[in-house]
C-alpha cells in the first residue's frame, strides 16, 4: 500500500534524525513517560557495550543497576522534572560492566507535563580508572581529586577539565584568587597522572629575590659566583615528576624569558655552566590574577602564557559558588572536631545566613580560618553561633562589599548604641594583641554597665554565661 506524502516525509525526517544522532560523539539516551527507551544512539551503544535492540522499548531500570533508583539522573528527570548538568554517574549494565559518565540530563515537557527525559553522556570510564590507578602510587603529596569539595556546575566543570589533564604531560596554568585551592588542584593533577610516584616540588616565585630564584630554579656551577657550589636546581630535582611554580607572574620579564626557553627546549643550564642538561618535568603554574590583565600590565610575557597555558583552569571564587558553602562548613567543622577533640554538630542558621551574604575575599581559606577561630571560642556548645565568630570578621567592612552584620535582639541593640571607646595599647601594632585588648575592654565595659552581673552581661552580649566566663578567664578578667 502506497504511503501518503505526509507519512512518507515524516518517516524520512525521522530516519535523518537517527542518522544525525549516530554521527555525534556523545551518547544520547531518551526514555518515554513509562521509563522505556525510545532513543539510543551509536555512541551510547559503544559506551555501554550494548546493542540498540537490547535496550529499545525496555525499561531503563531493567538494564542498568544503580546504587538505588534515584541515583539515575534519567529517572530523576522523569519523576521529579530535575535537570542536571555535569553530573558524574557510575553504574553497571545488566552484564556487569561498570560505566562512569558525565551527564547532562533534561526532562522532556509538553503542555506542562513530563513526557519523558533525555540524557547526553560523555564516557570517562577509562579516565577514572587511570586516575585511581595512579593515585594508588602517589608520592608525598596529600591531595587528590577526592579532596576537592564542591558541587556547583562551574566548579564541577573545572574538576572535569583537571582530570582530563592527568592523561598527558602538557603544561598547566591554574588561575584563581588567593584561597581558592590552586595547589589542591595541582597536587590532584600530579597524583592522578603517571608521574604520581615521582617528585612533586613547589616553589613560590614571589618568596625570593630574582637572583636567588634563578639559581634555585636552574641550579649553580661551582665558581659561578663567590661561594657558589655544584647544586642542582628545582628542574633537575623534579626530574620525571612535577614542578609547581606559584605566583608565576611575579617573576621579572628576563627570568620569564629564561623559563620559557627551558619549557620549549626541555633542557636546563646551571648558572655558570656551558653544559645543558635534559629534563623531563611537567610544569604547573599558578597565578592569582587574570592572565589578560597580567599581560597588559607587563607582569607576564605573552609568549610564556601561550606556552604555559596549554591547559588553563580558571577556579571560580567562593562568592560565585555560594551553594557550596554549607558543604564546606560541615567539612571544616568535622575536621576541627577531630583536631580539637570536640563534638560540634553544625553551624546555626544565623551563622549560615551570614556566610551566604558575605563576599569572602579570602575565599575557602578565609572560611576555614573563620570556622577554626570560632571553634576555638567554644566550650561544650553543640552549635557554632554568631558570638563565637571573631570580632574582625563579624564587624568587617570591605571595599564596598556587604558588611558581615549581627542580627541583634532589642537588648543587644541597646548595648550597641552605648558609647564604647577602645584605647589601643601603646607601642604595639601586633594584630592579635590589638584584638585581645579590644575584646577585653569591650567585655569589661559591659560588665561595668551591668554591675558585674555575669548572667545579665552574657545576655546583653548575646552569648552564654559559660562562654563569657571562658573569655573572662582567657583574658584574665577578674571581678570582685
Amino acid at each position: 500500500m502506497k504511503k501518503d506524502p505526509y507519512t512518507a516525509k515524516l518517516e524520512n525526517d525521522i530516519d535523518l534524525y537517527k542518522q544525525m544522532l549516530d554521527l555525534i560523539d556523545v551518547g544520547v539516551h531518551a526514555i518515554d513517560e513509562n521509563g522505556h527507551t525510545v532513543v539510543y544512539n551509536k555512541k551510547m551503544m559503544e559506551i555501554e557495550s550494548l546493542k540498540r535492540s537490547d535496550v529499545l522499548h525496555k525499561n531503563v531500570l531493567d538494564f542498568f543497576a544503580f546504587q538505588d533508583e534515584m541515583h539515575s539522573t534519567l529517572v530523576q528527570a522523569l519523576r521529579n522534572g530535575k535537570q542536571t548538568v555535569h553530573a558524574k554517574q557510575t553504574y553497571h549494565t545488566y552484564n556487569g560492566k561498570e560505566i562512569t559518565t558525565i551527564n547532562h540530563t533534561y526532562p522532556l515537557v509538553r503542555d506542562g507535563l513530563i513526557h519523558g527525559a533525555v540524557e547526553i553522556s560523555n564516557d570517562v570510564t577509562k579516565l577514572e580508572r587511570l586516575i585511581h590507578h595512579n593515585m594508588k602510587k602517589k608520592g608525598s603529596t596529600r591531595f587528590t581529586f577526592d579532596s576537592i569539595i564542591g558541587q556547583s556546575p562551574a566548579f564541577l566543570e573545572v574538576i572535569e577539565h583537571a582530570k582530563r589533564a592527568t592523561r598527558t604531560s602538557s603544561y598547566v596554568l591554574i588561575v584563581g584568587e588567593t584561597g581558592t585551592g590552586k595547589e589542591l588542584f595541582a597536587q590532584s593533577i600530579h597524583n592522578g597522572s603517571s608521574r604520581s610516584s615521582e617528585p612533586f616540588i613547589t616553589q613560590n616565585c614571589a618568596a625570593l629575590p630574582d637572583n636567588l630564584i634563578e639559581s634555585l630554579l636552574f641550579g649553580t656551577q661551582k665558581g659561578a659566583f663567590t661561594g657558589a657550589t655544584d647544586q642542582p636546581g628545582l628542574f633537575e630535582q623534579a626530574q620525571g615528576g612535577t614542578l609547581l611554580l606559584d605566583e608565576i607572574n611575579s617573576l621579572n620579564p628576563g627570568l620569564q624569558a629564561k623559563l620559557l626557553r627551558v619549557l620549549q627546549e626541555k633542557r636546563v643550564r646551571r648558572l655558570g655552566s656551558t653544559k645543558e642538561i635534559a629534563v623531563d618535568v611537567r610544569v604547573i603554574a599558578n597565578m592569582n590574577e587574570d592572565p589578560v590583565d597580567a599581560i597588559a600590565g607587563g607582569r607576564m610575557r605573552k609568549d610564556l602564557f601561550y606556552r604555559l597555558g596549554i591547559v588553563t583552569l580558571f577556579i571560580p571564587p567562593l562568592s560565585e559558588r555560594k551553594e557550596d558553602i554549607p558543604t564546606f562548613v560541615s567539612h571544616f567543622i568535622q575536621k576541627y572536631n577531630e583536631l580539637f577533640q570536640m563534638k560540634v554538630k553544625a553551624a546555626d542558621e544565623e551563622v549560615l545566613s551570614l556566610f551566604q551574604t558575605y563576599h569572602w575575599p579570602g575565599n575557602v581559606r578565609e572560611l576555614e580560618h573563620v570556622i577554626e577561630a570560632g571553634m576555638n571560642m567554644m566550650m561544650d556548645e553543640d552549635y557554632l553561633s554568631m558570638h563565637h565568630l571573631p570580632y574582625h570578621f563579624r564587624f568587617k567592612h570591605g571595599n564596598g562589599r556587604p558588611k558581615a552584620q549581627l542580627q541583634t535582639t532589642p537588648l543587644q541593640q541597646t548595648a550597641s548604641t552605648e558609647t564604647f571607646v577602645y584605647t589601643s595599647p601603646e607601642h604595639t601594632t601586633d594584630f592579635q594583641t590589638q584584638m585581645e585588648q579590644f575584646e577585653k575592654q569591650y567585655i569589661v565595659h559591659h560588665l561595668e554597665k551591668m554591675d558585674d552581673n555575669i548572667s545579665q552581661t552574657a545576655k546583653l552580649l548575646g552569648m552564654s554565661r559559660q562562654s563569657l566566663q571562658y573569655r573572662m578567664k582567657k583574658l584574665h578578667i577578674s571581678r570582685q
